[in-house]
């Protein structure tokens, strides 16, 4: 500051002593020339000066700051040294020059020396245990742990949970209340479903989604981007709800958001309103997934209930989940595990089949191996093994045509025709059909059978098919819908038939 002053003060000066050439009348044009161009060439010189002057203060402010980073450093060397006890690893310091490192060469000498310098102070660090390693390992793979009555207990925690958490991406209940932030979230929305659900028509999934009677919980990943999310619209005199839409984005669909969001709604939807059942219809891609969250094609809700309030698509099939009414879904997977272990801890006390026992000695002479009696091992027959066990065991548990059989039943079940071909003709409803149909056969039927492995043969499956056409025109007459929609579903079994080239000759 003193040698600033003493800048300006000079500066004062200099300018003190300049001539007011302004005040001087000039008495002629000649000297009124010579008196601007003296004017001007004192305004550059006090340029000149003015920008030199900065310069030179810029220069020795950044020299300061040079000094102050590096007697910033210093302090922080000399704080490691002490704090981590490190000074006999530094040798030649003192106070003015600031501790000397070891160069290269030194430290090539000191390598396997038990003295450490702050360029290797990691190896005077503890080795991690085995438990620390543990710790990382468990939580690099997304393993939560809890403890109930004293025991621990493991479990691998979807991604979207662990985001969730971290604070990555939260769970938003939202509607159309012109609010600028729920109309942004909305419209992320509106754009997955009309991506993720192509043959909708796009203008009736945006009047859906707007609608003011229907809410949407949606995936939002800080700030505001949108993953997915449900739209569903509650009935709440009637206790259930219809999901109306529900995806996720294509690009986000293995980290698990599709099952914590129909969680989060369960628990959401239970605790806010009156509502103990949901009721969506599905397409062939969803059946997958809405099985997995608890949903069945078993509709247990009377039709009074729903018929007329919920909206029907061609092609979806019909689904209804009844929520549990003391299970916080979000910790399913920790109930799930402790029913686990408990009935573990039930069978450990009627059976030993947790005890590991050495392994067998007798396969070790690779050239002299001899069958043995499989009761003579131990532990298997106090585990509850009997030969009729093994034979189960090997056993396919599906035959070779069940992929195919499966794929073309649920095509059928899906056909817009064959609403009236998915269960068993009510005898109360048609007194008379049974006595005319000696052998009937239905969609559900055929499921059944499927799921039983009862098909053997493909074409076992399609002589059932055909009975179902067959059975329906032998009773109604051809001007009837029943006998036309049999014609329409049997054109398009046999089209389904025939795309598999190993049975397209069965329907010729």
């Amino acid at each position: 500051m003193v040698a600033k002053r003493r800048k300006v003060r000079n500066r004062n000066e200099e300018k003190a002593e300049e001539p007011d050439l302004k005040k001087q009348k000039p008495t002629n044009d000649d000297s009124k020339k010579e008196l601007e161009k003296a004017e001007q060439q004192i305004k550059d010189e006090v340029k000149l000066t003015d920008v030199e002057e900065q310069s030179k203060e810029r220069r020795e402010a950044e020299k300061n700051a040079e000094l102050a980073s590096e007697a910033g450093a210093k302090d922080i060397l000399e704080e490691d040294r002490e704090v981590g006890g490190q000074s006999e690893g530094l040798e030649g310091s003192n106070e003015s020059e600031g501790p000397k490192l070891p160069d290269l060469d030194e430290k090539a000498e000191q390598k396997g020396n038990t003295k450490t310098g702050p360029d290797n102070e990691a190896n005077q660090a503890p080795e991690p245990t085995a438990v620390t390693h543990q710790v990382i390992e468990d939580e690099e793979n997304g393993i939560a742990k809890f403890e109930f009555d004293g025991v621990e207990y493991k479990f691998k925690e979807r991604a979207s949970v662990i985001e969730e958490r971290e604070g990555r991406i939260e769970f938003r209940v939202v509607n159309n209340d012109n609010t600028k932030e729920n109309l942004m979230v909305l419209t992320g929305l509106k754009n997955i479903f009309q991506k993720q659900l192509p043959k909708m028509p796009k203008e009736y999934i945006a009047r859906l989604v707007y609608d003011r009677s229907h809410l949407s919980m949606a995936v939002v990943r800080k700030p505001l981007t949108v993953v997915g999310g449900i739209t569903y619209r509650p009935f709440e005199k009637r206790q259930f709800a219809e999901i109306v839409f529900c995806a996720i984005s294509s690009t986000e669909q293995v980290r698990g958001y599709g099952a914590h969001l129909m969680n989060h709604l369960k628990d959401y939807v239970r605790n806010t309103m009156n509502i103990k059942h949901f009721l969506t219809y599905a397409d062939n891609y969803a059946i997958g997934y809405f099985k997995k969250q608890g949903f069945t094609k078993e509709i247990t809700l009377e039709k009074s209930i729903w018929m007329g309030y919920i909206k029907d698509y061609e092609g979806g099939t019909l689904m209804q989940c009844t929520m549990l009414p003391r299970i916080r879904y979000l910790d399913a997977a920790k109930i799930l595990l402790l029913q686990e272990a408990a009935l573990r801890r039930k069978i450990r006390t009627i059976s030993k089949s947790h005890v590991i026992r050495p392994g067998l000695k007798v396969f070790r002479d690779l050239k002299n191996i001899k069958p043995i009696d499989p009761m003579s091992i131990p532990g298997l027959k106090e585990a509850g093994w009997t030969p009729e066990m093994d034979e189960l065991a090997q056993r396919p548990k599906r035959g070779p045509h069940y992929a195919a059989m499966q794929n073309i039943l649920t095509e059928l079940q899906n056909h817009a025709a064959a609403w009236p071909f998915l269960q068993p003709v009510n005898k109360e409803e048609v007194p008379d059909y049974y006595e005319f149909i000696k052998e009937p056969m239905d969609l559900s039927t055929m499921e059944v059978k499927l799921e039983n492995n009862r098909y053997e043969k493909m074409e076992n499956f399609i002589y059932d098919a055909r009975l179902i056409f067959n059975n329906c025109r032998l009773y109604n007459g051809e001007n009837t819908s029943y006998f036309k929609y049999a014609n329409r579903l049997e054109k398009f079994f046999n089209s389904k038939v025939k795309e598999i080239p190993e049975y397209s000759h069965l329907v010729d």
